[in-house]
This record gives C-alpha cells, structure tokens and sequence, in this order.
C-alpha cells in the first residue's frame, strides 16, 4: 500500500472468548456470523450495506457462503491473504483498504472465526504442510520450537536480553487481562514468581511466554471517508497498511530455517516497517500505544526493535524501564491482554484493541493516544502491520 489511506474503520464486533473447545453450541461459520453482525451494528450499518468480504490464514469461512448466511445484496469484492497464519491479519486490512480505494467496493468486512475444539489446533504436529519436510525430521513439530530457535538466537546476539525480559512481556499482557473482563485470564493474576514457576515448553519460551488456544470470532468494518461520517461510532482512519516479506525469507522458521543470516533472528519486518511509516509519514516516536501480535513474547521484544521504537539488542533495556507498561510507560502495548492473555484469534483480537485505543474505549486506556501500531503474525511471510489514528 502506498500514499495516504482515505480509509476507516468504522465497526467492531467480537463473540466471547474461551479456551480451546469452549464454543461446541454453534459452528464455527456461526460463530464468525455473529462476529460481523456485531461489527455492523457497531457501525450503524446492515448486512445490506456490505459488499465485500476478506479473511487470511485459510480461512474456511468463505465469503460467498457468508454472502448467502447474512443476505448480502452483491459481493463486489472477495480476498484472502496466502500462508503466513496470523500474518496475514493486518494484511487483510490492507486489501479492504486497496479495494475501497479503487472503487471494487464500499463496505468490506475483514474477519476470522477460529473454533480449534472443532476443527484442529492451530501449530500442532501432522498439518501436512510440505514445508515441513524440512524441519519436521529434526524435531521442529510445533511453532514454539520453531521460533524459540530464533529467539534463542537473538538472545545470544544480545546477551543484554535476559529471561526475565521475556518474563516482562507476559506480566504486562496479564495485567492488562485482568482490567479486560472479555480476556480468557480476566481474575487471574500473574507475578513474575508464577511465570519463572512454569515449565519449559521449548528454551528460552515457558508456557507464559506461549500465547492462549482459544476459541472465538472477530469482525472488523472498512469503508471510505464519506460512508463513514454516517456511522455510528467515530471513524479511525488508516494511514497506512502493508504487507510483504523480506529477501531469501521464504516460509521462514515454521518451513525451513534458511534465513538469510542477517535477519534470521528478527520478525521479518524490517523493510515492512520503514516503508509503513514512509507511507504514513510519520516515525516510531510517533506512536502513543501499540498491539502488537503477540504469539510468543521473544517475537515482541525483536519487534519492538524491528519497528524503530529502540536499539536492536536493546529491547530487554526497553522492558525493564517499563516503557511497555500501562499507564505511564513510553509505549504501552497489547492493552487488552494481547494473545498472551485476552484470546488468540490470530491476531484479529489485536486489531480491534487498536480501533478501541483510538476510540477512547480501552479497559487500560492510554490517555490522549492518536496514533497506534498494530502488526500481524512475525516471523512469517507475509508479515504485515498498519498505522491508524483518530480521526
């Protein structure tokens, strides 16, 4: 995406979030129904107002059964972002927004339903993936293994990132939770005791520094600048969404570990996020909140380098002078909970708390934010990320 968006989010929906199996009372397509008719109301708008649809991470919920489900008059425009799980969220944003702005449409809705109780879990062994021919022969059987590879790597690089870093990253999700009561881990503190008292799941990550598996559905609502002056709640504008991948990545630490060596231990975002501020014409400093994907809390620390907002190798400093906490820190992130702690909704979760922060509506509200980072997936291809602000 290049220039200035004249696009806006307009609309918010979510279903309830619960652990892994939680939703058996109604299908998985239900359950991502729900979640966009409770963005168009949000919005102030109808299923008749819609005319297009767009999802990621192979979403089996398609858009011309969900034309059919909710009485959709046309579908102008339909898309779906290839491969990169979570990393495609964002991205997904960004093609609702490209096709408003060539006039494919005027309404698109961007979602994702994710039940695993009743179809699979998300990063376990036997997807039968082809890629995988190339890690699985060496133990590499889930994405926690795969990243934490990276991640110890980094760690390595920059013996100033400590565990406890990681640690702090988990600690803050939890705390933001327990002010969200849509998280998982609402009422369920966290101390810094209790996430070095968790197992090992892959080293460096214990299971605090894994996102949650969940069940649950999120809507989002894109239009143009004049369909949105009639909405209900106040327009966020998008300044700028992207997505892509750097050089040699290929299907990166989850299909074959042959990065390229310079930006192996990083989120792939590198590129990603220099041509995201050129675009929005603004810098890191900019920022007053971000959300940032969440999948395992190394990811976050390389990605606050990776995005400009300190010193690569200096993240773990960044942490542990409480820039990412609320309510006083420099850049306070994942403000709900994030998929530590709120739900793991492929990062579509995440979104929403950016339109929120936005708002004025979040539960760990940064006073005065205008501006929000939000990424999808890292350490995938396609990577993706946008900027948005009020309006």
């Amino acid at each position: 995406m290049q220039g200035k968006q004249e696009t806006f989010l307009v609309g918010v929906g979510q279903t309830e979030f619960t652990r892994h199996g939680g939703i058996m009372n109604r299908s998985q397509f239900q359950v991502a129904a729900e979640a966009i008719l409770a963005a168009l109301e949000d919005a102030g708008l109808s299923p008749q107002d819609v005319d297009g649809f767009a999802s990621y991470s192979n979403d089996s919920n398609e858009a011309a059964l969900m034309q059919v489900a909710l009485g959709v008059p046309q579908l102008r425009w339909s898309s779906m972002v290839w491969g990169g799980g979570g990393g495609g969220s964002c991205a997904a944003i960004a093609q609702a927004s490209a096709a408003i702005e060539a006039g494919h449409a005027n309404v698109v809705v961007v979602y994702r339903g994710l039940c695993q109780g009743q179809t699979r879990r998300f990063g376990r062994f036997g997807e039968g993936r082809t890629h995988g021919n190339f890690v699985h022969p060496y133990g590499l059987f889930s994405p926690a293994q795969m990243l934490a590879l990276v991640t110890q790597r980094h760690m390595h690089l920059h013996p100033g990132i400590k565990p406890k870093h990681l640690g702090m990253v988990a600690v803050n999700a939890r705390a933001n939770a327990n002010r969200n009561p849509a998280a998982v881990m609402h009422g369920r503190p966290m101390s810094m005791d209790d996430y070095f008292a968790s197992r090992f799941i892959a080293e460096p990550f214990r299971l605090f520094d894994c996102c949650l598996e969940t069940d649950g559905a999120c809507a989002v609502v894109v239009t143009h600048r004049d369909r949105a002056r009639d909405c209900r709640r106040p327009p966020v504008r998008i300044l700028a969404a992207s997505h892509g991948s750097g050089p040699g990545w290929g299907s990166g630490p989850l299909g074959s570990q042959n990065m390229p060596e310079a930006d192996y231990n990083s989120t792939n975002s590198r590129l990603l996020a220099r041509e995201l501020y050129a675009s929005a014409g603004v810098q890191p400093a900019d920022m007053d909140v971000a959300q940032i994907y969440d999948h395992f809390t190394g990811m976050v620390l390389m990605a606050l380098e990776d995005y400009g907002f300190c010193d690569v190798g200096g993240s773990g400093e960044f942490v542990e002078q409480g820039h990412i906490a609320w309510p006083h820190g420099k850049l306070p992130i994942n403000t709900s909970g994030g998929q530590l702690s709120e739900a793991y909704v492929h990062g579509m979760n995440v979104a929403i708390e950016g339109v929120r922060q936005m708002r004025g509506e979040s539960t760990s509200q940064v006073q005065n934010a205008r501006l929000c980072l939000v990424t999808g997936g890292l350490g995938v291809s396609p990577t993706s990320a946008m900027i948005i602000g009020r309006n």
